[in-house]
């Protein structure tokens, strides 16, 4: 369905559901309505969707869109699409990363076509999710192939990268955890650090985020392993058994989560070929007793 003629509604406008909307606005969709239960933030989402407006209720966007993305928690994704009364022709697309079109069987039993939409990037407030989505990655699901290619689409109207999923949603979902979520975690950890330094967490991220950037960097253009440099990488085990007293000095915790970061990085070293057969034997025997 091209989408001049595609009628797309939005039943909760939080960041993810209003950036969207204003994305697809942006590149010539109708989105035609737009539902919350919060006053505040359904105005502050109108106000920045050229072309829509409010509806009083969620059944009035089913009503009056041809794709109806529910951008609500995940929690709550299931009861509500029970609870709205779908016919065929009209289509039901949930945003979560971690699961798949089960939530939407209550629509699917009514005759709607169904869809998962999820653009594989932090949302964090609407201004920043608004500069990242161009050129992320966008997990797409659909029931059929006519809404497959509809959200295919409208990802690459947002400047996206669409693929297609098939299954295993939840292991999709916690590879983007490890690589954004607990990259916040590695961070707190690291810049957590600076404290016995003399200085504030505040300062030793700040010290640090432009090492970060590199890395980043170095990954998207040189990619794996090519991209890892480091002691691991070097087989430079004295270095390790420096980092790893320090650590069991000032910060224990921290230390068995080196050892154990250390452990994970010998196969991309050994795939590298930066790191001999005798530091590598060294640096395992090291880390066993640890």
């Amino acid at each position: 369905m091209p989408s001049e003629t595609l009628r797309l509604g939005f039943i909760g406008p939080g960041t993810v559901g209003t950036a969207l909307a204003r994305g697809l606005a942006s590149a010539g969709y109708s989105v035609v309505s737009v539902f919350g239960r919060n006053a505040e933030r359904l105005c502050r989402a109108v106000e920045s969707i050229p072309g829509t407006r409010a509806a009083e209720s969620a059944q009035a966007v089913v009503d009056a869109a041809d794709i109806v993305f529910l951008t609500v928690p995940d929690d709550a994704i299931r009861s509500i699409a029970a609870a709205l009364v779908w016919k065929a022709g009209k289509a039901a697309v949930h945003c979560s990363g971690a699961a798949s079109l089960d939530l939407l069987d209550g629509s699917k039993e009514q005759g709607a076509a169904v869809g998962a939409f999820h653009p594989l990037q932090t949302l964090a407030s609407l201004e920043q999710a608004m500069r990242n989505l161009p050129g992320s990655a966008v997990a797409i699901e659909a029931s059929d192939s006519k809404l497959e290619e509809a959200l295919a689409q409208m990802a690459r109207a947002l400047g996206g990268r669409p693929f297609v999923l098939h299954g295993h949603k939840a292991l999709y979902h916690a590879s983007a955890v490890l690589a954004c979520n607990n990259l916040i975690t590695l961070l707190d950890a690291a810049a957590g650090l600076w404290a016995d330094l003399g200085f504030t967490k505040e300062e030793g991220l700040k010290a640090l985020l432009p090492l970060v950037r590199g890395t980043i960097e170095n990954l998207g253009s040189i990619g794996l392993p090519n991209a890892l440099t480091g002691p691991v990488s070097r087989g430079d085990v004295g270095t390790i058994e420096r980092n790893i007293a320090a650590l069991s000095e000032h910060a224990p915790e921290t230390a068995a989560l080196y050892v154990e970061l250390a452990r994970r990085t010998i196969p991309i070293a050994r795939a590298k070929g930066t790191l001999s057969e005798t530091a590598e034997k060294r640096l395992q025997e090291y880390l066993e007793g640890r």
